[in-house]
């Protein structure tokens, strides 16, 4: 393991700038202008793997982006690890925020990250997190400490809903056979407290649509006599919540996990510091769900959100019009025993109810995910947890976060396998958001920490 601690330590500049080469691939799948991109940045990925040292290195076609696959198999008598990432990005809009171009990236030290942070769409989410595992294979393979099969699979439609994975994955569950999967997507808590994830909620997700009248009217004519979509859209959205922070959604709750309190008591040793999360978030008070710690609002408990809302006239100067229609684009959060099919069922349903006679209403269904939780019993989790302490010099804790991968419960229902979700980015990188970033002491730890899994899952540690 020496060897290969060593490697990583003498090309960890080279490791850099090769990521800075695919964070310069603007490989946005939600918008087709940039369907080129996406293309060569799953060519590149292809490259890094061949240059690493994989085997059977593929860009293989789907109906949507390619997935780029790669093995080594070193002996049938081992485990073999399937490393999942994805090379696509979210869109960086709003552009007049970001400091830098998105896809120029550079290196800036922050208070959070005073060895400096890699600022560039994509850093943390998801390049600078699978790239870790290219470099670790490489440095395993160049220090001939490979401990166990390793296989590949670098998808380009994460941030539009993984559209084409589940039906590669069981088209080539022999190809994609694997004892466990490692995902670098996820974050810790926070540098002096690492984390293993052992917990994501699901999600559901629907756009809405109110239409009033046939067409847009002149608000001088007719305002004041007709219902403007906007005002009842407005309305209904603020009737999904009640003043506890309670979804008022009939039904909502009816399989959510109950925590103990004993794992309620052991997730707040977390540390839970109210200020420093006001405050890196530029707010002055929180909110949510009545008797819960911010810490249980953000992982164990479903939420709903109001992630856009638009209609009318929205260009420059005026337009006085009372809109046809309003949208609004909503997201729930689910945890344990919820399902995206209900939840989208009891929105539905309740939405409808709770509309005026005088709208119509449409809830247009959008993709959604399980939950997952991969118990802290496990040897995933183990190996996981005894890596990293080894890496960062401290303890590590279970962690669950608020996130979403859908994924995971797919590939555990498709190919039998627990996903192990060791990401070690912070949850202020700005991922989604203008600004992106991930630490330069992050993705070295990653690196680092990514053989000892290896060598622990193949040892049983």
């Amino acid at each position: 393991m020496q060897e290969t601690l060593n490697y990583i330590q003498q090309n960890k500049q080279r490791f850099v700038d090769e990521l800075f080469d695919l964070l310069k691939i603007a490989s946005i799948s939600a918008d087709p202008a940039y369907s080129a991109e996406v293309l060569r940045c799953a060519d590149e990925v292809a490259k890094h793997l061949t240059n690493a040292g994989a085997d059977k290195v593929e860009v293989c076609k789907t109906e949507g982006y390619p997935i780029v696959y790669g093995e080594k198999i070193i002996s049938a008598d081992l485990p073999t690890v399937l490393v999942y990432g994805h090379y696509d990005v979210q869109p960086p809009d709003p552009l007049d925020l970001w400091r830098k171009p998105p896809f120029e990236p550079y290196i800036e030290k922050t208070a959070l990250h005073p060895d400096g942070a890699i600022f560039a769409r994509g850093a943390a989410d998801d390049k600078g997190q699978f790239f870790m595992h290219v470099k670790a294979f490489e440095a395993m393979m160049k220090a001939n400490s490979l401990a166990c099969n390793v296989k590949f699979l670098i998808e380009g439609e994460e941030e539009v809903g993984s559209k084409s994975l589940e039906a590669f994955v069981k088209q080539n569950t022999e190809k994609l056979s694997c004892d466990t999967i490692l995902i670098s997507d996820t974050h810790i808590y926070s540098n002096e407290q690492p984390t293993v994830t052992t917990g994501l909620r699901g999600l559901s997700y629907v756009e809405v649509e109110v239409e009033g009248p046939n067409r847009d009217l002149h608000s001088g004519l007719y305002g004041g006599a007709v219902p403007n979509p906007i005002h009842v859209l407005s309305r209904m959205i603020s009737k999904l919540i009640d003043d506890d922070g309670h979804i008022t959604i009939d039904g909502f709750y009816d399989n959510v996990e109950v925590v103990s309190a004993e794992d309620r008591a052991e997730m707040n040793k977390l540390k839970d510091d109210p200020e420093a999360f006001k405050n890196s978030i530029g707010l002055k008070g929180t909110e949510g769900e009545k008797d819960y710690t911010t810490l249980e609002r953000t992982s164990i408990r479903p939420t709903l959100d109001c992630n856009g809302i638009w209609g009318g006239y929205t260009g420059e100067g005026a337009k006085t019009v009372i809109p046809s229609k309003a949208f609004a684009k909503i997201s729930m959060r689910l945890v344990p025993y919820q399902t995206p099919d209900e939840i989208t069922e009891k929105f539905t349903k309740y939405f409808n109810k709770i509309a005026p006679d005088n709208v119509k209403v449409t809830v247009r269904p959008h993709h959604g995910g399980m939950p997952y939780v991969l118990p802290s019993d496990t040897k995933e989790f183990r190996a996981a947890k005894k890596a990293m302490e080894t890496a960062f010099g401290k303890e590590v804790l279970p962690y669950r976060s608020g996130g979403s991968i859908p994924i995971t419960a797919m590939f555990e229902q498709v190919l039998g396998a627990k996903s192990v979700l060791m990401g070690f980015g912070l949850d202020s990188d700005a991922i989604h958001s203008p600004n992106e970033h991930y630490g330069l002491f992050n993705f070295y730890k990653g690196i680092e920490s990514i053989p000892l899994f290896f060598e622990n899952y193949t040892n049983g540690n």
